[in-house]
């Protein structure tokens, strides 16, 4: 809406300037003029500022000054037309763009002109005394000590190739959200999402995380749309959505492997 209202205002304003033009005078003056024609020895105008045709001797009049300047003007328009029409063509595929994200909460990888789902992997909580799932509303555990969050497999069947891949988030309910990089844990052949330092007595958790650098932007109610502000490094990632020391997290996650690199 500010885009095409400030498209508009650019477009009255290039109307008014195509219909006003400056005739020099060789003196070094000049009239503004909504338009003029040369008859014979005398150049006939219509003034802006009293509103009426005038004359004034040819002799006097710089034309090759005026008419330069006229010229110079039509190709700037010309400019300032395609500029507002690239806007106007933006602006209408981005909100094309953010119709055709699903209603549905998720995440969607935007790749060309189409968006694929990432599906929301299952999380578990890694203790010492052994694994459990982690629900999308988890309670905060009875345990203290430390955990981590992984999820199962050392690399994500879900591939990205562009090192700043955009992504479309849609929330089910406001929470924070951000991009992490996760560590193999080999052993276990598994993916570390986070990690737990778990309060006694309180039962609060302080999450440790390799958060990434990401550029956020709201395109509706509940609807972002993110990537990293630096190209990301050949690794496994995740979009996270959580709640701050509640043990509450929910993981997609994704790797990146350059093209022609394994």
């Amino acid at each position: 809406m500010v885009l095409r209202l400030a498209a508009g205002l650019l477009a009255a304003f290039l109307a008014f300037a195509a219909g006003t033009t400056k005739l020099y005078l060789k003196d070094g003056g000049y009239h503004l003029v909504r338009e003029y024609q040369v008859q014979g020895e005398r150049v006939r105008f219509y003034s802006i500022e009293r509103s009426d045709w005038e004359e004034v001797p040819l002799e006097l009049v710089d034309l090759k000054r005026t008419e330069a300047e006229i010229k110079d003007r039509e190709e700037e328009l010309k400019d300032e037309a395609k500029v507002i029409a690239e806007e106007e063509r933006v602006e209408r595929e981005q909100i094309e763009e953010v119709a055709s994200v699903p209603r549905e909460p998720g995440v969607y990888l935007i790749t060309g002109t189409e968006l694929r789902p990432i599906p929301l992997a299952e999380s578990k909580v890694v203790t010492s005394k052994g694994r459990s799932v982690l629900k999308v509303i988890s309670p905060v555990p009875v345990f203290s000590g430390k955990a981590t969050v992984e999820i199962d497999g050392e690399k994500s069947k879900n591939v990205v190739t562009a090192d700043r891949p955009e992504f479309y988030f849609r929330l089910a309910t406001p929470e924070r959200f951000g991009l992490v990089r996760m560590t193999a844990h080999k052993k276990r052949k598994t993916r570390v999402v986070e990690k737990w330092n778990i309060v006694p007595v309180v039962n609060e958790i302080v999450e440790e995380r390799d958060g990434v650098p990401i550029f956020r932007h709201q395109a509706e109610e509940g609807l972002y749309k993110i990537w990293p502000t630096d190209p990301l490094k050949p690794g496994e990632y995740a979009v996270v959505e959580f709640t701050e020391g509640k043990g509450n997290v929910q993981v997609w996650d994704f790797s990146f492997q350059p093209v022609g690199k394994p």
